[in-house]
Order: structure tokens, then sequence, then C-alpha cells
């Protein structure tokens, strides 16, 4: 068995896809680039596919993250040029590694989004980021499965600044971009806490200490998520270490097999030369 882990993109229109949307069309991609997956086994088998951390309907996401285990071994960026021509476009599958690691779902610690306010002159923007970094506290509501909660949105931040947008020509995720006049751009980082805070609650909190309310909808992109550097703020590479291991098996082989020739001669070549 060999498990690949995959980063994938959700841009444009179809953000608006759910997670259950997501998982139909790639399935439907592992079938139509004949991938050999590994199945679950009872009577109703199905391919070994772990998803973490999805983004939330509406938002669009440059580091979105699953693991799948194979039946056979297969080289990873094969399987991701596979996957990437399978699935249609937005859904873009941009990297994919071999996993030499455990724990990929406790590397997602925290993630960097990015937040476009049409109508909201940066000066504004940023006077209500002052006021929610003032906060020590700064408590929202939102429905849950479990009805209506309330929950601390000024504990999960860890960085949050603004800064006036720079038209359609910044950053990756350019096509959920639209073109605005007064325009500021939130970029935050979100820890991973339960309950989760989302980059809305940012929202409704920073209308909850300075009376923020965009005319239009946001426009949100999640850029990055993985280990948190909680002194600079950083997000990571979650892929990172599996990458590394993999650079690290191939020199380790090399020594080992340095150390065994000069460890001693082979039986055909000892003592008087003969086998």
């Amino acid at each position: 068995m060999q498990r690949i882990r995959l980063r994938y993109t959700k841009r444009g229109r179809l953000r608006f896809t759910s997670h259950r949307d997501f998982q139909r069309a790639f399935e439907r991609a592992l079938r139509r680039a004949e991938v050999p997956m590994a199945y679950s086994a009872g009577f109703t088998p199905h391919p070994k596919v772990s998803y973490a951390n999805a983004a939330p309907t509406g938002t669009g996401s440059e580091a979105e993250y699953l693991e799948i285990q194979l039946a056979e071994h297969r080289d990873p960026e094969t399987i991701r040029a596979l996957l990437d021509a399978s699935l249609p476009p937005g859904l873009d599958v941009t990297d994919a590694v071999e996993a030499r690691t455990s724990g990929l779902a406790d590397r997602l610690q925290a993630s960097v989004w990015e937040i476009r306010l049409d109508g909201v002159a940066p000066e504004e923007a940023g006077r209500a980021v002052e006021a929610f970094l003032a906060a020590e506290e700064v408590p929202v509501e939102r429905r849950t499965k479990n009805g209506m909660r309330t929950f601390d949105a000024r504990a999960a931040v860890a960085r949050l600044e603004a800064a006036p947008a720079e038209g359609n020509s910044a950053g990756p995720a350019q096509g959920d971009r639209p073109d605005g006049n007064a325009c500021a751009i939130l970029r935050l980082v979100v820890r991973h806490l339960t309950p989760a805070v989302r980059p809305d609650d940012v929202l409704s909190g920073l209308r909850v200490t300075a009376d923020l309310a965009p005319p239009v909808p946001a426009a949100v992109t999640r850029l990055a998520q993985g280990l948190l550097d909680e002194e600079t703020g950083t997000v990571t590479d979650p892929l990172a270490p599996d990458r590394d291991a993999a650079t690290a098996a191939p020199t380790a082989a090399a020594g080992l097999s340095t150390a065994t020739v000069q460890g001693g001669a082979s039986p055909a070549t000892s003592g008087d030369g003969t086998a």
C-alpha cells in the first residue's frame, strides 16, 4: 500500500461547491484517471480517501489537503497530473507527495485567509482592525447544528492586518476578486480551535467592535494552512516533513552502502583471493 498526499484549490465559481460536491467530483476523477485505489471492506466498498479541514462553502482556497491510499505504487507527480486533468478548471491539484510521516491533520494548526472588502476604504478597515485587536474578547454568535452558539472570535486570531487592494493582479486567486473602487484587503491568520472560528466570524467581530459593515458580501480566500509559528504568526507548508523524509531516505541509504564497502572486503576478494 502507498499513501499520497495532495494539495488542491477551489477557485472562481467553484468556491461555491460544497465539500460533498467536491467528494463526488474527486471520486469521479479517480475513476477517470484510472488511479489504482485501495478500497474499504464491507458490502459497499469506498476508495480510501481522507479529507482534512475543508474550507466552508462559498470561500475560495489555494490550500486544501487530502490523502489517498493506493493498491499499487505510483509516482506522486504522475498521479497529480492525471487527477488535475480529470477535474474541472478551478479544482486544480497543485502538489503531491508520498506520505512518509504521520499526522497530516495534526499539522493543520492554522489558516492564512484573505478577505476582500469592496466598498470599504482601507483607512476604515484599518481602524476596525485596531479596535478588534485591542479587545480582550470578541463574542460572536453563529447558528450550528445544535442551535445558536456564542464564542470568542478574538482568541482564534493570531494575526490580522488591513491593506489597500492591489487590483486584479495580486495573488494567485485573482479570479475571486471583482473590480472595485474603494476596497480594502484583510489578511489574517486564524488558529484551528474548537469550535472552529471562520472568516465570517471575524467579520462579525469587526461589526461588533467597530461597526464595520461592508455594503457587498466579502470575497474570502484561504491562501495557506499548516503549522503555526506563534512567535512570527506565519504558517508553514504541512507537506514539507514528507519532502524532507523523502530527501533523507536516499542519503541515509547511500551512507549505509558506503559504510558497508569501507567496513570490509566482499567474500570474493578476501584472504588469498579465493571465494
